[in-house]
C-alpha cells in the first residue's frame, strides 16, 4: 500500500512541476519597459464600496494621484454603506471623483456586480477603457499608465494585475502567499495569457475594453457570479486577448489578523469555485490529501522506497513554493509547512460547503450572496 502511495505522490508532483505551463515559476509579472501609445485613451475607474470607511481614503487618493496623461476620472458607487464611506472617499478624491449611491439590490444580482454595473452605466460611452478596482486597493502613481500601455500594445480586451496582498500578521505570512500560489495552480498565468479556454483575473485591478464588454453582454451577463473576476475573464476571453500578471504596484489594504479572517475569505468562494458540486468537493479533498498530506506521512512513518518518495514529493512542493515566497519576501522555510497550510485550505473549503448548505454561502458585508442549489 505504501509503495503504491509513494508512486502516486511522485507522479502527482512530476505532473504539477513539469506540466500546466510551469505555473509555479511566477514569471508573469508587471515589470519591464513598456512602449507608450501614440494617444492615451480616456479611462474611467469604477470602485464599488460598502462599509469601507477605514481604508477607502488611501485607495481613492491613490487613484486621484495617477500620473495618467489622458482623460481619467473616478466613480465610487456607495453600496448602502452604514459608515462614512462616501464622506471619506469624497475628502480623498478631489476633482476627478464622482460619488453615487447604489440603487437597491435587484433580485438575481450579487451586490458588488450590481454596484459595478451602475458605475459603468454612469460612465456611458465616454471611456475607451474601464478600470475596475476595489475600495481596498492602493495603487502606485504609474499603475494606470502601465495598464493602458500594455492593453494597447498587446491589443488586449482585459489586463488584470493580481495586487500584492498584505503579509504583516502571522496569519497573513502563513496563508496569504499560498492563496496566490493555489490560484496560480488552478489558473496558470501563462495559459491565461495565450489563446485557449483558461481564463482568470484578479478583481482588484482589471482594465477592461468598454466596447468589448458591451459586445459580450456587459456586466449583466455575469450578474449572478460569486467569483466575479474569473467570470469576467471568461466572458472577455470570448472577445479577444486577456492578460493576467503579478504586480507590486497595487497593494491590498485589507488586514487579515487571524487565521479565521483568512478562513472566512476562503470559505466565501471555495465551494462556488467547485460549482457547488459535492463530487468535486470530495475529489478536491482527496486530491489535497494525496498531494500535500501523503508525502510527509510517507516521509515520517515509512521506510525504504516509500519514505524516499515521500521526501521527494515533499521537497518538490517546497521547491515549487519558493518563487512565490520570494515575490512576497517571505522565508523559504514556509515551503516545508505547505502540508499544514494545505490542510487549513482544505478545512475552510469544507466550511464553505457547509455554509452554502445552510444558506449562508458567499457571506460578505452582511449579505449571503450565493443562491442555494
Amino acid at each position: 500500500m505504501s509503495t503504491a502511495l509513494g508512486i502516486v505522490v511522485v507522479v502527482i508532483w512530476a505532473v504539477l512541476l513539469f506540466g500546466r505551463s510551469r505555473w509555479w515559476r511566477a514569471r508573469e509579472q508587471d515589470d519591464g519597459v513598456l512602449g507608450e501609445p501614440g494617444t492615451w485613451p480616456a479611462v474611467i475607474a469604477v470602485v464599488p464600496a460598502r462599509d469601507e470607511a477605514a481604508i477607502i481614503g488611501r485607495a481613492v487618493a491613490s487613484l486621484a494621484a495617477q500620473d495618467y496623461p489622458g482623460d481619467f476620472s473616478v466613480i465610487v458607487v456607495d453600496d448602502d454603506s452604514s459608515d462614512e464611506t462616501a464622506a471619506v472617499a469624497r475628502a480623498a478624491g478631489g476633482l476627478r471623483l464622482t460619488i453615487v449611491s447604489a440603487a437597491p439590490l435587484a433580485a438575481g444580482w450579487t451586490g458588488k456586480l450590481s454596484a459595478v454595473a451602475q458605475g459603468i452605466d454612469l460612465a456611458g460611452d465616454v471611456p475607451t477603457y474601464l478600470w475596475l478596482t476595489d475600495a481596498d486597493i492602493e495603487h502606485a502613481p504609474d499603475t494606470l499608465r502601465r495598464l493602458v500601455a500594455r492593453a494597447v500594445a498587446e491589443r488586449a480586451v482585459l489586463v488584470s494585475h493580481m495586487a500584492r496582498l498584505r503579509t504583516d500578521s502571522l496569519a497573513e505570512r502563513a496563508l496569504v502567499p499560498a492563496f496566490v500560489w493555489f490560484f496560480m495552480m488552478l489558473f496558470p498565468f501563462a495559459a491565461v495569457n495565450r489563446p485557449g479556454r483558461t481564463a482568470a483575473a484578479a478583481g482588484g485591478v482589471m482594465l477592461v475594453d468598454r466596447a468589448a464588454l458591451a459586445q459580450a453582454g456587459g456586466i449583466a451577463a455575469i450578474r449572478t457570479a460569486l467569483i466575479d473576476d474569473c467570470a469576467l475573464a471568461k466572458l472577455m476571453k470570448t472577445q479577444g486577448k486577456i492578460v493576467l500578471l503579478l504586480t507590486r504596484r497595487s497593494l491590498s489594504l485589507r488586514p487579515y489578523r487571524r487565521v479565521g479572517d483568512i478562513g472566512a475569505m476562503i470559505a466565501r468562494s471555495a465551494y462556488a469555485q467547485l460549482n457547488y458540486a459535492p463530487a468535486l468537493l470530495v475529489g478536491t479533498i482527496i486530491g489535497l490529501a494525496l498531494s500535500f498530506l501523503a508525502p510527509p506521512l510517507l516521509a515520517v512513518f515509512t521506510g525504504g522506497w516509500p519514505q524516499a518518495a515521500g521526501f521527494v514529493a515533499w521537497g518538490a512542493m517546497s521547491a515549487a513554493f519558493q518563487p512565490v515566497l520570494r515575490f512576497y519576501r517571505r522565508s523559504p522555510a514556509w515551503g516545508a509547512a505547505l502540508p499544514v497550510i494545505a490542510a487549513v485550505y482544505g478545512w475552510y473549503t469544507l466550511v464553505s460547503a457547509a455554509q452554502h448548505l445552510r444558506g449562508r454561502g458567499g457571506q460578505w458585508k452582511g449579505r449571503a450572496q450565493a443562491a442555494r442549489r
